[in-house]
């Protein structure tokens, strides 16, 4: 690796939130904490054919969105990449990634003209993995398993914050805080439903809601449809936009998941919705045909089966949930006799680089 060092001009932001510039000779570089509009002086840490990553030397001009970062551990820990920006340009660059993917994958027309936040960035995290080296606890460092001790992160809710303090070295340890608190049974509140939890639920409360509200706004329904939550993990969706319909189903492969999406739908005295433990792909359609099918995948997206089942389903309208606009717009390609009514983003991972999208597809 060459010990020189190049100017280079940040255009953008990749899907990780690194900036992105060029070389001299094309290449595309990738540099960490760099943001939009910034002249940099770089040395390069790493080299491919067609792009490399580098790490700042010097910041010749610095752009008009940078900021002084708030957290003292920034620059070394993995759990933010855009402490360095301001918000504006924060959720200006996720708008603009999951645009890139629906016109670069998908080659569809339609655009996200919006994306739904909370305001907040500070304080919304209900759920932290810390991990231990033996003698402190903490976070990784970004791109390594080494760890930072930690004593206080801005993600955090206040008590998980509190929390940290009781901490001692050993193995990781999960810190979750719901409604009622940390160290109780978890359970979440939205909209008045009361979910207990078992496993996967979103890290951010309030901008859950914001999601759960728009997909039951997109869903639609009026008191006698059909709905099909497929990735339902404990109900969530199903629930929020199946008290509007008729019969609601979701399905989960994950029985203890299942479990806790029964117990949910009885608390909440929602009869019209059951749950069956089935492979989103595989499951046997004896039920009727749904009105509105809702696909809520892993960040992998939906396996090739899972599609075909949608189609086989037929339903007037699919809302589509994501966490990776990528994958949305590969599987979008996918869900032929289907075109974009409506998208939008959701801010639910505030600082970092993760973006949610809502897309409602109809048919064509």
């Amino acid at each position: 690796m060459s010990d020189s060092t190049h100017t280079v001009t940040v255009t953008g932001y990749s899907s990780g939130g690194d900036g992105v510039a060029r070389l001299d000779d094309g290449r595309v570089v990738f540099i960490r904490n760099a943001a939009r509009g910034d002249v940099l002086e770089v040395k390069l840490t790493e080299e491919r054919a067609r792009s490399t990553r580098a790490r700042i030397v010097k910041i010749l001009a610095a752009s008009r969105h940078r900021i002084g970062p708030e957290c003292p551990f920034f620059m070394e820990c993995g759990g933010c990449d855009f402490r360095h920006i301001s918000y504006e340009e924060e959720l200006d660059a996720k708008l603009r990634r999951v645009n890139d993917a629906l016109k670069r994958i998908a080659g569809v027309s339609a655009r996200a003209g919006e994306i739904l936040c909370t305001g907040r960035t500070s304080g919304y995290r209900n759920k932290a993995v810390f991990h231990s080296d033996g003698s402190s606890v903490g976070f990784y460092r970004s791109g390594s398993h080494s760890v930072i001790p930690i004593d206080h992160c801005l993600l955090l809710k206040d008590d998980l914050n509190d929390k940290i303090k009781t901490l001692r070295p050993g193995g990781d340890i999960t810190l979750r805080s719901g409604r009622n608190g940390p160290d109780m049974p978890y359970e979440e509140e939205l909209d008045g439903l009361i979910f207990k939890i078992s496993g996967f639920f979103q890290v951010n409360t309030d901008a859950a809601l914001l999601l759960c509200q728009k997909v039951r706004e997109y869903a639609g329904l009026t008191g006698n449809g059909v709905l099909i939550d497929m990735y339902c993990g404990v109900g969530t969706l199903t629930l929020f936009a199946g008290r509007d319909a008729g019969f609601a189903l979701g399905i989960e492969h994950d029985r203890e998941a299942v479990e806790a999406a029964r117990f949910n739908a009885r608390q909440n005295n929602l009869p019209n919705v059951e749950f069956i433990d089935a492979d989103a792909a595989e499951w046997n359609t004896h039920f009727e045909l749904p009105d509105c099918v809702i696909v809520d995948p892993p960040r992998k997206g939906m396996a090739p089966g899972a599609v075909r089942k949608v189609l086989e389903l037929s339903p007037r309208k699919i809302i589509y949930v994501s966490c990776d606009p990528a994958t949305l717009a590969r599987d979008l390609r996918g869900l032929s006799g289907y075109g974009i009514s409506d998208i939008c983003a959701v801010d639910m991972f505030p600082r970092t680089a993760n973006i949610e999208c809502c897309c409602m597809l109809e048919k064509a």
